[in-house]
């Protein structure tokens, strides 16, 4: 048996990347962690006296813990139809984590999490795992238990579904933050039509309120999103420019209280999904107190 404690010492060198890992696979910063720390119980369990690879060894077990938290999951969503956006990794200037840029090793924006939320279970782990981190098919396989084939089947479509629903971002960041300061400056002069020029036309807009205000709702269309923004602008407190999952965002503010986190993804020039968590409560307990 290994030493406890090397053993420890051991997981929380790999620590990060299952963070990672099972952020991907969940959406929820406080599942995840809850994920990474069933791997350590099931690690402190187990004799991994001849394992070669830790790091793989552990990867399939956080990808076991987030399969069965997935199918739990979705089996409640049936029954209460409850919607929210993933929760949001937020970094800048002013907001050097290591642990979150940990989380972004590849700038997995919102926007992507948004469409693996609406995977089946089986197919998001089989995208995550082989996809984003290299997991050979027949070790998802496993985890899935599914054929070698099938699996391959799963991430296909899951692949599918993000290359169709998610465009490559723009790859420049300082045009794409110029792009946000336009639809900043444009929403609060009640520019419609300068709206218009910086909306793709099949832009998209998710906005999460939270339960108690309505939940998540959803709008398509350069119209009516510009519509919305110009609402919005009304009540953006204190704009404060961050990256949200690495894509350019704004974090409003009222009393050192963040009420509103807005994520665009840009392409070509022009915004093609805005992402609106403006649950206040659920803000306070992602980020804190912001000043």
């Amino acid at each position: 048996m290994v030493e406890s404690s090397v053993l420890a010492d051991r997981f929380e060198a790999h620590r990060p990347h299952l963070r990672a890992v099972a952020y991907r696979m969940l959406g929820s910063l406080a599942e995840a962690e809850d994920a990474v720390q069933e791997a350590w119980l099931r690690l402190s369990r187990s004799d991994v006296s001849e394992v070669q690879n830790l790091g793989g060894w552990l990867t399939t077990v956080v990808g076991r813990v987030c399969l069965d938290a997935l199918r739990a999951r979705t089996s409640r969503r049936e029954d209460s139809l409850e919607e929210r956006l993933p929760d949001p990794v937020v970094t800048g200037p002013d907001r050097h984590d290591p642990e979150a840029q940990a989380l972004l090793v590849d700038s997995v924006g919102l926007a992507l999490m948004v469409v693996l939320d609406s995977l089946a279970p089986a197919e998001r782990l089989a995208f995550v795992l082989h996809d984003t981190f290299a997991v050979p098919f027949e070790d998802v396989a496993q985890v899935v238990g599914r054929s070698t084939a099938a699996t391959k089947q799963l991430a296909h479509r899951a692949r599918r579904r993000v290359q169709d629903a998610v465009p490559p971002p723009d790859p420049d960041p300082g045009r794409r933050r110029r792009v946000v300061d336009a639809f900043l400056a444009a929403s609060r002069e009640g520019d419609f039509d300068g709206l218009l020029t910086l909306l793709d036309p099949d832009v998209t807009l998710s906005a999460d309120r939270g339960a108690a205000l309505g939940g998540l709702s959803r709008l398509r269309g350069a119209a009516a999103v510009a519509g919305q923004a110009l609402t919005f602008a009304r009540f953006a407190y204190s704009p404060e420019p961050v990256l949200v999952n690495g894509a350019p965002g704004v974090l409003s503010v009222q009393d050192g209280r963040p009420v509103s986190l807005m994520s665009l993804t840009i392409r070509d020039g022009v915004i093609v999904a805005i992402d609106i968590l403006a649950d206040p409560d659920r803000l306070s307990s992602l980020l804190g107190p912001t000043s």
